[in-house]
Formats: structure tokens, C-alpha cells, sequence
């Protein structure tokens, strides 16, 4: 049975994002998708690019799917098959995440200003979350988010 509680507390971010009283920390945590909604989640932005199986979108309770924010899928299919290569793939999603910011992706942008307006949980289906927490695709999302 799926846990509640978020696998990662929030932290403040490295440069903050600007928001409507200046500069504010980013409060990103993660969950998987199926784990039961909480209002310490805030707002709750699936980060895969496909939807979860077994997953009914109204029971879902995402607020947001950035899906175009996620590993290529070539990506996501290598890493599948070399998750040993946790530091390649690392740089080639952050490769990617610097593609869109450079094409200025609305998406991203969405992302951004969500993050300013107060907490978000980024969810997944991935199981290893909680196994082994520092090589999946948010630890790398949240760590571009809080670069930039």
C-alpha cells in the first residue's frame, strides 16, 4: 500500500524565484502519483511524460501534468535500460531542460510561475522514488529549477 507522506522535504532554492513580494524559496517535494493527496502538497504537477497506468485523471488529483518537461523519450527508454549511468543521464536531461529554456518553452514557463505562487509536490510513477531518491528525473528538474 502506497505511503502518504512525501519522499523529499521541501528546501529553499539555490537563487529563489521571483514572486509577487520579491524574491521567495522554492518549496518543491516529491510523491508518487498514487500516494494519496495531502494538503501540504500544495499544488501537485505530474512530471512524466506519460500518464500513469491504472490511473484514472479524476482521481489523479494533479493540478498540472508538465509533461514536455520530462526525459525524451529516447532518453527515458537509454536510462531505462542503464540506470548504472546515473551522471550521463543526469547531463543529458539537463542538456534538454537547457534546449526548451533557451526556446523560451511555455511550459516551463507555466512550471516556473507555479513554483512562485507557493508549494508544489512534483509526482511520478516511477517506483524507485523511494529507493533510491537521488537518481530519478525530479532530483534533476528540481535541481535546473533551483539553477535558474
Amino acid at each position: 500500500m502506497p505511503s502518504s507522506k512525501a519522499t523529499d522535504v521541501a528546501r529553499p532554492a539555490k537563487a529563489g524565484v521571483a514572486g509577487k513580494r520579491g524574491t521567495k524559496s522554492l518549496e518543491i517535494r516529491f510523491k508518487r502519483v498514487y500516494d494519496a493527496p495531502d494538503p501540504a502538497d500544495g499544488q501537485r504537477i505530474l512530471a512524466d511524460r506519460l500518464w500513469p497506468r491504472g490511473l484514472a485523471k479524476v482521481k489523479a488529483h494533479v493540478d498540472f501534468w508538465a509533461k514536455d518537461v520530462t526525459p525524451s523519450t529516447p532518453l527515458r527508454q537509454w536510462f531505462h535500460q542503464h540506470p548504472e549511468h546515473f551522471d550521463e543521464f543526469r547531463q543529458r536531461f539537463l542538456d534538454e531542460l537547457s534546449a526548451l529554456d533557451a526556446d523560451h518553452n511555455a511550459m516551463l514557463a507555466e512550471l516556473r510561475t507555479r513554483l512562485a505562487d507557493g508549494p508544489v509536490t512534483l509526482l511520478t510513477a516511477a517506483h524507485r522514488l523511494e529507493d533510491d531518491e537521488a537518481h530519478t528525473h525530479l532530483h534533476v528538474l528540481r535541481d535546473f529549477l533551483e539553477s535558474r
